[in-house]
This record gives C-alpha cells, sequence and structure tokens, in this order.
C-alpha cells in the first residue's frame, strides 16, 4: 500500500446539509428492499415459468442480479453512515467497492446493449431468431460482457488506487467512485482523465450508439406490421427496456464522459444515487407493469405460494 494512502476515507455527503441524512436514510431504507424483492421475483418467475425460458428472459435474469449486485455494492455502506456520526470507510473497503461497483456499472451498460440486439433481432427477423440466439450464444455473449465489465473495473479502478492522494482523506462523495478519486488526487492525473474518456466511449457511447440503431430499425419493422395486436405487443416490449436504457445512461453520461475535473459539487452525489440505487429499484416495476408474460408468471407464482399454503 502507498504510503500517500490513508488508512481510512471521510465521506463528507451531504455535510453542508445535514438535515438531508434523515430523509435520504428514509428513502434508502425502503428502496433497498424493494428492489431486492423486486429482482428476486423476477429472477424467480423466469426460471420456475416455463413460457419465459427464451432468450429475453434470460437476460432480464442477467439484469436482475447483476442490479442486486449493483445496488448492494453501495447501499449498505451509505445507511450505516447516514445513520451515524463517524461518516468513514476503510481504504480497503473503499478499494472494494470501487471494484465492485465500476464492475456492475460497466456491465450493465454492455447488457442493456445485448437486450437491445435481442429485441432487433427478434422483431426484425423473426424467422432466424430461435437459429441466431440460441442457448449456446446467449451464454456466450452473457459470458462475454461480464468478462469485459470485470476488464473494465480491475484495469480503471487498479489505476486509480495508484494515485497519489498526498495526505487527503476527505472524499466529497457519498461512496468511492473513480471519477472523484481522480479529481481528489495530487500530482500529475491528465493520462488518467484521459483513459477514462476513452475507456467511456467504449463502454457507454458506443453501447448507446448500437442501442438507438436497433431501436431505429425496431420502430421501422414494427411501423410495417399490419396487426394492432403485434404493434401494441412489441411497443410494451420495447418501451420497458428503452425507459431502463434512458434512466441508466443519462446520468452515466453525464457524469463519465466528462474530465472528472470539470465534475460540480453535488453532481457525484446525485448522479451515484440515480444509477446506483433508483435505477437498479425501478427496473423491474418497469418490466413487470408493462410486460404482461412476466405479470401473469407472477400471478400464478403468488397464486400458487397461497394454494399450497
Amino acid at each position: 500500500m502507498n504510503n500517500s494512502h490513508p488508512e481510512e476515507f471521510i465521506l463528507l455527503g451531504f455535510s453542508d446539509r445535514p438535515w438531508m441524512d434523515l430523509p435520504l436514510f428514509a428513502v434508502l431504507l425502503i428502496t433497498y428492499p424493494m428492489a431486492m424483492v423486486g429482482n428476486v421475483a423476477i429472477i424467480l418467475v423466469s426460471r420456475l415459468d416455463a413460457r419465459l425460458h427464451s432468450p429475453m428472459y434470460f437476460f432480464l435474469t442477467n439484469l436482475s442480479f447483476l442490479d442486486m449486485c449493483y445496488i448492494t455494492s453501495i447501499v449498505p455502506q451509505m445507511l450505516f453512515n447516514l445513520g451515524s456520526a463517524r461518516k468513514t470507510i476503510s481504504y480497503i473497503g473503499c478499494a472494494a467497492q470501487l471494484y465492485f461497483f465500476h464492475l456492475m456499472g460497466g456491465t450493465e451498460c454492455l447488457i442493456l446493449a445485448i437486450m437491445s440486439f435481442d429485441r432487433y433481432v427478434a422483431i426484425c427477423k423473426p424467422l432466424h431468431y430461435t437459429l441466431i440466439m440460441n442457448p449456446r450464444v446467449c451464454i456466450l455473449l452473457v459470458s462475454s460482457v461480464w468478462l469485459t465489465g470485470i476488464t473494465y473495473a480491475v484495469s480503471e479502478a487498479t489505476a486509480t488506487l495508484q494515485l497519489p492522494l498526498c495526505g487527503l482523506n476527505k472524499l466529497d462523495h457519498l461512496v468511492c467512485e473513480i471519477p472523484v478519486l481522480i479529481k481528489a488526487a495530487c500530482g500529475e492525473k491528465a493520462a488518467n482523465e484521459l483513459t477514462l474518456s476513452v475507456v467511456c466511449i467504449f463502454m457507454l457511447a458506443v453501447p448507446l450508439c448500437l442501442i438507438l440503431a436497433s431501436y431505429a430499425c425496431i420502430g421501422h419493422a414494427v411501423f410495417k406490421v399490419k396487426s394492432s395486436e403485434g404493434r401494441r405487443k412489441a411497443f410494451g416490449t420495447c418501451s420497458s427496456h428503452l425507459i431502463v436504457v434512458f434512466l441508466f445512461y443519462g446520468p452515466a453520461i453525464s457524469m463519465y464522459l466528462q474530465p472528472p475535473s470539470s465534475i460540480s459539487k453535488d453532481q457525484p452525489k446525485f448522479m451515484a444515487l440515480f444509477y446506483g440505487v433508483v435505477t437498479p429499484a425501478l427496473n423491474p416495476f418497469i418490466y413487470t407493469l408493462r410486460n404482461k408474460d412476466v405479470k401473469g408468471a407472477l400471478a400464478n407464482l403468488v397464486r400458487g405460494v397461497f394454494t399450497s399454503k
């Protein structure tokens, strides 16, 4: 461990607005269990209902598992700090959070792109869907996404942790995040800023362009469908995914596609709450409320539980 690294960090959070601690603690205390229950429910119905054994729900199951890990990587620590006067995190804890938070975030960027490709094949090439999206290809795609997320997190977090902090142990944030640590570092950090920007173009901008291109093709194909029921079903499925994409990519792009030195004081806090807490909590409800198959499977699961009892 570099001598310039402190034993622990003080996470300032909203220290200049202490009145926000209690409402934020209450919101997180409600949101976290909701997110866990919602994502577990999607995983269960996707595995237990034979009608949902398709590539779309295989990817959705991975997204739900990822969201559970994503929100767990930051919320317990935030609850502990918000509920106590001592708002600290150990250096090792900060490093672990840095790796896991960015692993889940990077993987989610890519899995959302894979899900849009799945919808593109299903709607634009329905006759070849089972051939293209066979189980082997689905497993290969998901494995590649997780491996890329691990590579991104390990490389970027490790490079960031090598930066000297010159004895600084205060971070103006709620969690340990790469842009905030780069901004807090002393010495030469232009290379880290440039590397982060280049990597995030590939992790954020490129997948988003692929998603938008997929949905442009989907929109063109859907308008050719003569059946109003077919159009409604296609729009219902795709609109859920698009809502999730914009909820996640919007804040992430505003945070990562600009130099860390130009980030404003409170921007990291609100953005981290949005893509690290709000999006994982809303995802299961967005997919459930706008998807008849999931709603039906969930109703059958609940009915089966009460009937067995």
